[in-house]
């Protein structure tokens, strides 16, 4: 009895103390969607950074990220209303930047010329100074095709499932995994090429 009294005590306070972080956005969710400017100002910046990633990740290009980014949390911000806490918060704005990026590079024909300057780029030779494995590994992810990128900085980047993948770039499942498959192959191909061993 002693024992699971403490083990009790143990775990509420264990709770207690996860508990501030969740609540703080719970709160500020639920002023936000009172038209709390304040707290979605607090819903901003405790997401921006994360959303902003994606969106540089996805578009490879630091303007339209931006862009993107100003677009998605605009958008949040006109949706809140329609939250429900059915996935997590960050799960649901960053499936509304993705969207955002998405809109971004359907309405925009500027996305298919950074894509063949940066294959232009590709077929130069390489500087010979030293630039860094990481910035080389992400200059790879940049040059690969739009949606093997994209699956690519969803799923092994941000870590999200296949079916959360799919969901959030409208396609299936199976079209995610041959995107992810085609992605690894692509990186592994172009890294080879610079002389990075697989």
């Amino acid at each position: 009895m002693l024992l699971a009294a403490r083990f009790s005590d143990y775990s509420s306070r264990m709770v207690t103390l996860e508990r501030p972080a969740f609540t703080e956005e719970a709160d500020c969710i639920a002023k936000a969607q009172q038209s709390d400017a304040k707290a979605f100002e607090r819903l901003y910046r405790m997401h921006v950074d994360r959303v902003y990633g994606l969106c540089l990740r996805m578009t490879g290009n630091v303007s339209e990220a931006e862009d993107s980014t100003q677009e998605a949390f605009i958008q949040a911000w006109n949706k809140l209303h329609l939250f429900r806490g059915d996935s997590a918060f960050s799960t649901w704005l960053h499936r509304i930047a993705v969207n955002a990026v998405l809109g971004r590079i359907r309405k925009s024909k500027r996305e298919q010329d950074r894509i063949q300057v940066a294959v232009e780029q590709s077929s130069a030779p390489l500087a010979t100074a030293d630039t860094g494995d990481m910035r080389d590994l992400s200059e790879a992810v940049d040059r690969l095709p739009e949606g093997a990128r994209h699956v690519f900085v969803l799923h092994a980047v941000y870590g999200y499932s296949h079916e959360e993948t799919a969901d959030m770039l409208d396609i299936a499942a199976g079209t995610s995994k041959a995107q992810l498959h085609r992605a690894r192959r692509l990186l592994a191909q172009q890294l080879t090429e610079q002389g990075f061993e697989a």
